[in-house]
């Protein structure tokens, strides 16, 4: 079975001129089977002709063309009509006639350039192959000549439409690949703002805090190590992040959990944030993308409170319920800035977007007595 499921896949990777080949052969070998004889096209009701040694050199002017249809459907158009004038003028209405439809579906379909001048040229030879079958006898007439050469613009037609397709799913494709393209970038942003965000503004908070410890070295010994510990990290998650970027280096695709939410606020601590943490329940062994977002809100909460309220006591909540998984970070005051980094607002409105895409509710407001509430509620599923 599986031979047999890899037989297209082997198929589609010969050349099209011999994937082509077996429909022309198919067409020649039918033409000069007896029992289909005089059973081919019949353009201008002339009386047939017995085969003789030119009808094989007409066969296959009429069919081998047809490999090379999509490759060069122009060439393959000429030689087919050619073959078909002679078959007609000659009277030996073989089943390759039919390759003439077939050609011009190819032609519709795969013709780049020149495409008026194919149509031009090919109805003015029409029209001297019915002036010709005309003289000859036919009592084919005007109607007659009319219907089959509409029917052979039809085929045209058939293949300007697969033409056309063919182009609309190319371009759906592209715009596809765009969207995923521009959603990949907005996703790659988005984390490198929350990782580089976070830990730059730890490590600034912290070197403002260095400046008034040279009297104290105990106390500036541990500001400095945590500040290398922060940039440690940080240089951590940026190759975390940039392994991911590059497949070949065969990362694993982990992100953040919200188990490493404790080391998080012990970073924040060390910054000179007090925050109290606590956590209800645990989270679910499958809840998607809900405990990465999860932990980023905590992340980018904690890292505006450094920018914004430095000392001032804040608190993290957690609680994983059943259904959902609800974030709460508040800050009691706004504090004292410390000349941090300035905000874009680029981290609040991602964090916003990652919310939304999960069907939760995100919320970022200040209070009346100056404080700052960060919500969020994050649908997880069912749990067992």
């Amino acid at each position: 079975m599986i031979g047999l499921r890899m037989v297209p896949d082997s198929w589609r990777r010969w050349p099209v001129t011999v994937r082509d080949l077996p429909l022309a052969l198919l067409i020649a070998l039918a033409s000069v089977v007896p029992a289909l004889r005089d059973h081919g096209t019949q353009l201008g009701d002339l009386p047939g002709r017995p085969f003789d040694a030119l009808t094989v050199a007409v066969v296959a002017l009429e069919c081998l063309p047809l490999a090379v249809r999509r490759r060069w459907p122009g060439l393959c158009l000429a030689l087919v009509s050619a073959g078909f004038v002679v078959d007609q003028l000659r009277a030996y209405h073989t089943v390759s006639g039919s390759a003439l439809a077939i050609a011009l579906v190819s032609a519709g379909a795969h013709l780049e350039r020149r495409r008026r001048a194919a149509m031009v040229l090919g109805s003015a030879a029409y029209v001297a192959l019915a002036v010709a079958l005309d003289r000859q006898g036919s009592t084919e007439g005007v109607t007659g000549f009319a219907i089959f050469y509409l029917l052979l613009v039809l085929a045209w037609g058939i293949g300007a439409w697969l033409r056309q397709a063919r182009a609309a799913e190319a371009e759906r494709r592209r715009h596809v690949a765009l969207t995923a393209r521009a959603a990949e970038r907005t996703r790659i942003a988005s984390e490198l703002h929350d990782i580089v965000t976070h830990h730059v503004t730890a490590m600034v908070v912290q070197a403002e805090a260095a400046r008034y410890l040279t009297a104290a070295p105990e106390r500036l010994d541990t500001t400095l190590t945590a500040i290398t510990d922060t940039g440690r990290r940080a240089i951590t998650d940026l190759r975390h992040l940039l392994d991911l970027l590059n497949p070949d280096q065969g990362a694993d695709p982990r992100t953040p959990a919200v188990g490493d939410l404790r080391a998080l606020v012990e970073q924040t601590r060390q910054a000179g944030q007090p925050v109290e943490f606590t956590e209800e329940g645990s989270p679910a062994d499958t809840t998607g993308g809900a405990e990465v977002v999860a932990y980023r809100v905590v992340q980018e909460a904690l890292t505006n409170a450094l920018k914004y309220a430095h000392g001032v006591r804040t608190t993290v909540h957690v609680h994983h319920g059943e259904r959902e998984t609800t974030v709460q970070v508040s800050t009691e005051g706004p504090g004292s800035y410390t000349g941090g980094p300035g905000g874009s607002g680029r981290g609040l409105t991602g964090l916003r977007e990652r919310v939304g895409v999960l069907g939760g509710e995100f919320s970022a407001e200040r209070r009346a007595d100056g404080g700052f509430d960060v919500r969020a509620h994050l649908p997880t599923g069912s749990r067992p």
